[in-house]
């Protein structure tokens, strides 16, 4: 219903046919129409229950949609059927969003119009920057998880070139996101390229020496890639010697990539009333999503059909440890996008006011009625790619040759299991290889 009346009214100003009472109709229709995350909602609470496939259900006919809404639809698709183990399906959807969000000239007159006199909702999405430099860092890690490194890697490079970009074109300095440095290096790792993986894991430490693996990372890369007197330099500064694994060609590395939790929602902030009686726009905040598997433990027990018995000995055994807050980085993008957010708003409230003054030379009663309708119908934008993780958390052990069965558990903070599992996984470690899994818990 939304789109529909979105698009009558966009014909009805490309005709000049939009007269107020066809501008109070839409109106009023407006204030009750679905919003975006009305029509999500019951896919996110179906995936926090980890039943993909109905969620699945949902999201597919809004993300083949093509309409206004049709890339904030994609990327909730895709990051579903990624999280169901669907990367190559996954993929198709994220290289489609990833080529929509690059499309130029997103607001037409006439939608910036609409945007001025009713709410936010009537631009076409093209999505928030960090969304648009998440999907190459989602699609690499389908490639990583089809074990198709080098599409991973030119994923990397591409986000790579749109950072590049903002810092050209738009004069926007991004800083490089620490899970796409992680992920690099970790390729890098697996292709033996040392000197490659030592600069990214040295990036993602200079952006934020808090990552979890990141000093042992830093001695081991540095000393594979024969750049002794830095791996001396790092050793002495972190305490940390050469641990024997790291140099036994027969051993192989089991790395999980774990994506913990939801990214934080949409939702409007609180409206001012002035003193004399005038309402602030609608400008939408970023609330954080609290769940309660914070971390999780990879165990291994030897290969077995089925679910791992209770009691049966775990042969390794590790927690996962932080790399990336998409958190973090939501909210800090969101605030600093709002000096240019504030301005046309203010565009908004004097357009709405003139309009309302317009119909009440006519008729006072329906300019008054016309104002407070424009008003409540100007909606902040909850538009947003919802079903990101909060967090990108990753594991690593380094294990014997041979089949295993491998669970994943959710923890909380104190530790102790959440209860959220991963399905028993069967998989197999080649000597100086890396094996690479991913998870998704919700709850």
């Amino acid at each position: 219903m939304f789109g529909l009346i979105k698009s009558k009214f966009v014909n009805f100003i490309k005709n000049n046919q939009l007269d107020y009472k066809h501008l109070f109709i839409i109106v009023i229709f407006l204030a009750g129409c679905a919003t975006y995350q009305g029509k999500v909602e019951k896919a996110r609470q179906l995936l926090g229950q980890h039943q993909s496939d109905q969620a699945l259900g949902i999201l597919e006919p809004l993300a083949k949609t093509k309409n206004d809404d049709q890339l904030v639809y994609l990327f909730d698709y895709a990051t579903a059927l990624q999280a169901s183990g669907r990367y190559k399906e996954s993929n198709t959807y994220f290289l489609e969003a990833d080529r929509l969000s690059d499309l130029k000239n997103y607001l037409s007159v006439t939608r910036f119009g609409g945007s001025l006199l009713l709410s936010e909702e009537f631009t076409q999405y093209k999505g928030e920057d960090y969304e648009r430099l998440l999907i190459n860092v989602m699609a690499s890690l389908n490639y990583l998880m089809l074990n198709d490194r080098e599409s991973a890697l030119v994923e990397i490079r591409r986000l790579n070139e749109k950072l590049e970009y903002y810092r050209i074109e738009q004069k926007k300095q991004y800083e490089q996101n620490t899970a796409a440095l992680y992920i690099s290096a970790l390729l890098w790792e697996a292709e033996k390229n040392w000197d490659s993986a030592y600069i990214d894991y040295e990036r993602a430490y200079k952006r934020d020496p808090n990552i979890g693996y990141i000093r042992e990372d830093l001695v081991r890369a540095a000393r594979k890639a024969g750049r002794n007197e830095k791996a001396n330099e790092w050793s002495k500064k972190f305490g940390i010697k050469q641990r024997p694994e790291w140099s036994d060609k027969n051993m192989g590395e089991l790395v999980l990539i774990y994506q913990q939790g939801w990214g934080p929602r949409k939702a409007e902030r609180p409206r001012v009333v002035t003193s004399v009686g005038l309402v602030s726009p609608g400008f939408p905040m970023l609330q954080p999503v609290r769940t309660n598997t914070r971390r999780a433990r990879i165990e291994i027990v030897e290969a077995q059909k089925g679910n791992i018995p209770a009691g049966s000995p775990v042969l390794y055994a590790e927690d996962t440890q932080f790399i990336y807050s998409v958190q973090e980085t939501s909210i800090k993008t969101l605030e600093d996008a709002y000096g240019p957010l504030i301005a046309k708003r203010i565009a908004a409230f004097v357009a709405k006011e003139a309009a309302a003054n317009a119909v009440g030379n006519k008729n006072e009663t329906l300019g008054a009625i016309m104002k407070i309708a424009m008003h409540v119908a100007d909606r902040a934008d909850l538009r947003q790619w919802s079903t990101l993780p909060e967090t990108f958390q990753v594991a690593k052990i380094y294990m014997r040759p041979g089949k295993y069965s491998v669970n994943v558990r959710g923890l909380f903070d104190t530790g102790q299991y959440s209860g959220e599992d991963m399905q028993t996984r069967e998989i197999e470690i080649q000597a100086n290889q890396k094996t690479f899994i991913n998870w998704r818990s919700f709850r």
